[in-house]
């Protein structure tokens, strides 16, 4: 599970908010070419995202890899709901997802299903693959329901400050 920054007392400022916005969407960017964006100098702008960081407000980077490259152009959303409620099945249960190399995110949710799990795979035939040897292989689901992702309208890895 993700857990919450523990944030240590710092608003953000306008300047913050620029950084943050700019390293949302390139975060490869020379601290040089950051700096000029903000009207910073360079120094100032590497403590600023420095700080950001220790604070919590930037978590980590990451490289954003193409499914249809890998091989896995299909997105399949899927409601779970398990037999039981109880810790220890929530618990083994997420740990399970977790191991999945296909799925690319899995929340525990309030309301009629349990979790919601998004899961990369190459059509109907990897689909089918990835229920009958990975996800059914794991105990305590009672009922799941799927939905192939037709056209993705939006996506983004975090919300704009």
């Amino acid at each position: 599970m993700v857990s919450k920054p523990e944030m240590k007392g710092h608003k953000l400022d306008e300047i913050d908010r620029k950084i943050l916005r700019i390293l949302r969407t390139d975060g490869r960017i020379s601290n040089q070419k950051l700096a000029d964006s903000v009207h910073l100098s360079p120094t100032p702008c590497w403590n600023r995202v420095r700080a950001l960081e220790e604070q919590g407000y930037i978590e980590g980077y990451a490289a954003i890899l193409s499914q249809r490259a890998l091989g896995l152009p299909d997105t399949v959303i899927i409601e779970v709901t398990l037999e039981r409620h109880d810790e220890d099945m929530l618990e083994r249960f997420g740990a399970a997802l977790a191991e999945l190399p296909e799925v690319m995110e899995a929340s525990l949710l309030t309301g009629d299903y349990d979790y919601l799990i998004k899961v990369a795979v190459a059509g109907t035939e990897g689909y089918e693959r990835f229920l009958r040897q990975r996800l059914y292989k794991i105990p305590g689901i009672r009922h799941s329901r799927s939905t192939f992702v037709l056209r993705t309208l939006k996506r983004t890895h975090s919300v704009e400050p």
